[in-house]
């Protein structure tokens, strides 16, 4: 193995440490945030297109677009290696600088929904609720002075 291609399997390595890196945002993002089905589809979408673009552009910059299968041997290794070796770590560390950082945000939601709309949602169903026997008093009265008359 001569040096030039060492260098081009080690630049391929770190290809696979950064899709593997990828990879951990995007289940950080699905474990952070409860998606619903279209958004996760969505997520996959720009999962393999951003991976598709590193390897596109790892493949032209490192080795001028050529592909060998070392070059694909050793982006699954590095991705291997880093799911087994450091992936653990991002996400626990990530999770929690998520949670730090949404906590204002979701104390501001909580704060929303028991101060604001709990109440304005307990005001319209009480308007409604009158609203409703008040029409239905009206239908009922109405139907009994068209059978006097």
């Amino acid at each position: 193995m001569s040096l030039n291609q060492l260098y081009i399997f080690l630049s391929f390595l770190v290809t696979g440490f950064v899709i593997g890196i990828l990879f951990d945002i995007f289940r950080i993002l699905r474990k952070s945030f409860k998606n619903i089905d279209w958004i996760t589809y969505i997520q996959d979408i720009l999962f393999w297109v951003l991976t598709a673009a590193i390897l596109l552009y790892s493949i032209f910059t490192f080795n001028n677009g050529e592909l060998r299968v070392y070059i694909f041997l050793s982006i699954i290794l590095g991705i291997v290696i880093y799911l087994l070796t450091l992936s653990k770590y991002f996400i626990l560390i990530w999770v929690k600088i998520f949670r730090i950082i949404f906590y204002p945000l979701r104390v501001c939601i909580n704060f929303i929904k028991k101060q604001i709309l709990l109440p304005l949602c307990t005001f319209f169903k009480n308007v409604y609720s009158k609203a409703s026997k008040k029409f239905v008093h009206i239908l009922k009265t109405d139907k009994i002075h068209k059978k006097v008359q």
